[in-house]
């Protein structure tokens, strides 16, 4: 039985008062998380230390992205996934149709963060999704599909038992529009069944695949009651504490 995750990507949102803010509220209100499911949020890197201390151990922090450069050097700007497992970050989203859109990342690239995670002991989120064009000329499942190919490639089921797949539609994503839960639930099994080509069935019933794309309180009961959508991504709906705890309860 996969446990489900709810996540939350803050994305560039929250000042340093707000964010601590937001965080503090989760934590109070932990109680109401159930016990079946697993919660984590990825502030803004600024915060990232500082959120993974005042977490608590129904919350987990992760990182909106890391570096796929070596464990520290020179390398300006960049933080490396030692550092995140230094610093108490336990997850880091890789592969953001934001990051592959306005900073050009490749599945290429996106492998290498993943295995710079996996060396790191970082549960990587790897992120795939079509556009709304290669949705509507029917070609989304041999796009999604060889995104997952290229960025798995290479790897073993053991050193990928901790990944975490999150499909996002890029046509969903902050736009109001959802996938139904019927094309949410077929994008998935494909998923599911692309792992299970690379690996095997074991490893593919194993892993969590979750739903990114404008889900919120209204729609992810419906969208977590699929058979192989097992939790959420979840972007505006995480930066209210309400909103968030409602998507996570829906998870239980």
């Amino acid at each position: 039985m996969r446990k489900p995750l709810v996540a939350g990507n803050w994305k560039m949102n929250k000042n340093h008062g707000d964010a601590k803010a937001l965080l503090e509220a989760l934590v109070n209100r932990s109680s109401e998380i159930p016990s079946g499911v697993d919660v984590m949020v990825a502030p803004p890197s600024l915060y990232l230390s500082e959120m993974a201390g005042h977490a608590n151990d129904k919350i987990a922090v992760g990182s909106q992205d890391v570096s796929t450069q070596e464990d520290d050097g020179a390398f300006t700007g960049e933080f490396s996934a030692a550092m995140l497992q230094s610093a108490g970050v336990r997850y880091a989203i890789v592969g953001h149709s934001e990051r592959r859109e306005y900073h050009g990342e490749t599945d290429e690239e996106i492998r290498e963060k993943i295995a710079a995670c996996v060396n790191a002991g970082i549960r990587p989120v790897y992120c795939c999704g079509e556009k709304l064009e290669e949705r509507e000329s029917g070609k989304h499942v041999s796009v999604v599909s060889g995104q997952v190919k290229t960025a798995l490639e290479g790897f073993s089921a053991e050193e990928l038992k901790h990944l975490v797949v999150a499909y996002e539609p890029v046509w969903a994503i902050g736009t109001g529009k959802t996938a139904s839960s019927a094309q949410a639930q077929a994008m998935h099994a494909e998923i599911r069944n692309v792992l299970s080509e690379l690996f095997n069935s074991d490893f593919a019933d194993s892993i969590r695949i979750l739903y990114g794309g404008s889900a919120k309180p209204a729609n992810a009961a419906e969208l977590f009651a699929q058979p192989d959508v097992d939790g959420g991504l979840i972007g505006g709906a995480s930066l209210k504490a309400d909103d968030f705890l409602k998507v996570v309860e829906s998870a239980g």
